[in-house]
């Protein structure tokens, strides 16, 4: 997301620097390869400079941090020393933490030596990162609307959430909203993965892009398929119910798991003349 959007660099750092964001025109992607003098190579995650009027005014290290990693915390100010040798400008350090408790870690400033010489993190977390649910809002600040989902929408009433997740997915490139869709669909938790789903299957928002209807047209489909499969399975269960059978926990999961709607069609011709519940021939899945 930073490589494709750059100033997402700043829209994260605005509120953590309280106001001390430079002003600027620009946000470019910059090489993140930060040798210094020795054999030893440095490779950020990425690098964002900031420039006004054509010339730098802030350079950011942007970093992703799964785990702690002590070797980290020795390898950051070397990023931010040679970074700040290479473009004369400040430099900011970025730690984006998909876990709290790393993000904790990572925010503690790294002493290098006395008189107070240190490099500060600025480290994001889920709390940290700002709640987007605002469509208008989150049309221009898309990135910003896929990490605000990615960190909320499991701790809160994840609807408002998606709605301004397709919104900003609705207002960028195909290719992009494709890859922050699945991205999102990796990421979540299975429990709110089945949340967004559904979510897909009922909203009636009117999106423009062609990439936002093929999306939800495919997930009403599927909606309407496993609705079907439901009304099948329920039918059939409440025939062999009427019959007087018995059907055991095993055969009724055989039932109600299934999604083909033609077996489950044929279950239920079948369940109507059956002299039994395995002439519905369940085994066969």
């Amino acid at each position: 997301m930073f490589r494709g959007r750059p100033s997402l660099a700043a829209e994260l750092l605005d509120g953590p620097l309280h106001g001390d964001l430079p002003e600027y025109d620009e946000a470019h992607l910059s090489s993140a390869e930060l040798t210094d003098v020795a054999p030893t190579e440095y490779r950020a995650d990425a690098v964002i400079r900031l420039t006004r009027a054509g010339a730098d005014v802030l350079a950011v290290v942007v970093e992703v941090q799964l785990r702690i990693d002590a070797r980290k915390r020795r390898s950051w100010p070397a990023y931010v020393a040679t970074l700040h040798a290479r473009l004369s400008c400040p430099v900011a350090l970025l730690v984006i933490c998909p876990d709290g408790g790393v993000a904790d870690w990572a925010a503690n400033p790294i002493e290098i030596g006395p008189p107070a010489s240190k490099v500060v993190p600025v480290a994001l977390g889920p709390n940290e990162v700002p709640v987007v649910t605002d469509p208008a809002a989150a049309q221009r600040l898309p990135e910003l609307t896929v990490l605000s989902t990615l960190a909320h929408a499991d701790r809160t009433d994840p609807i408002p959430l998606f709605r301004a997740l397709f919104a900003a997915l609705d207002a960028v490139d195909v290719d992009r909203a494709a890859l922050y869709h699945d991205f999102m669909l990796t990421a979540l938790s299975a429990a709110t993965r089945k949340l967004l789903e559904d979510f897909m299957t009922t909203t009636d928002y009117p999106y423009k892009s062609d990439w936002a209807r093929r999306q939800f047209a495919a997930g009403r489909a599927e909606g309407k398929t496993e609705g079907k499969a439901e009304g099948e399975a329920s039918a059939i269960l409440t025939v062999l119910a009427t019959r007087g059978f018995d059907v055991s926990d095993g055969d009724r999961a055989k039932i109600t798991e299934c999604t083909d709607l033609e077996r489950l069609e044929e279950w239920l011709r079948r369940a109507v003349t059956a002299e039994r519940v395995e002439d519905l021939g369940l085994e066969i899945r």
